[in-house]
């Protein structure tokens, strides 16, 4: 089932990403490799980590861009085309603190009302830690150097500069929380 689920997911995003935002496409399968290097963390949740891992970023998709708000263009996206499982769709719109940038983006109310945030603080860390340790060329990187090169690449003052620099406390705890989760696994 989990291995049908990342398929279904990689199809979906290779289908929306990959010709048209080639680095976000590397971007995504860097974050979906990071999913898989994780998942003994998630048990039974490792397939749902690595398929919203893989579609996390859809909705900046030019034929899903409605709002111009990635999470919340891709988790309609996914519910509205795919039917795509609930937790999966509430990952996807609320992904590395998106209720912040929404809110930055006069949307809060829109995306809580409609995507309701996930109470599994472990799967919503591990995302987190996947997207916040990813370049956008897909390579591997420090949480703290990610948020910089974010705020480099949009601009301090730009809504995405805004909300990175807010989130950014909650985003280190995240990938804190995640890093000693995986210390303590059994070797």
């Amino acid at each position: 089932m989990a291995e049908l689920m990342t398929e279904w997911a990689t199809r979906i995003a290779e289908t929306e990403l990959s010709a048209a935002l080639p680095r976000r496409w590397a971007h995504t399968r860097g974050v979906a490799e990071r999913a898989v290097g994780i998942r003994q963390l998630l048990g039974a949740d490792a397939g749902l980590l690595t398929a919203a891992a893989t579609l996390h970023d859809v909705g900046y998709a030019p034929r899903l861009a409605v709002t111009g708000f990635h999470p919340l263009d891709g988790a309609r996206f996914l519910r509205d085309e795919h039917g795509a499982d609930e937790r999966l769709v509430r990952l996807v719109a609320n992904h590395s603190f998106a209720l912040l940038e929404a809110e930055e983006r006069g949307l809060r109310d829109e995306l809580a009302l409609e995507f309701p945030l996930l109470e599994e603080p472990l799967l919503m860390d591990a995302l987190v830690y996947c997207d916040m340790t990813t370049t956008p060329d897909g390579g591997r990187t420090s949480a703290r150097e990610r948020i910089a090169e974010i705020i480099s690449r949009y601009g301090a003052d730009s809504v995405v500069g805004r909300f990175i620099r807010r989130a950014a406390p909650e985003l280190l705890a995240s990938v804190r929380r995640t890093e000693a989760a995986l210390a303590a696994q059994p070797r």
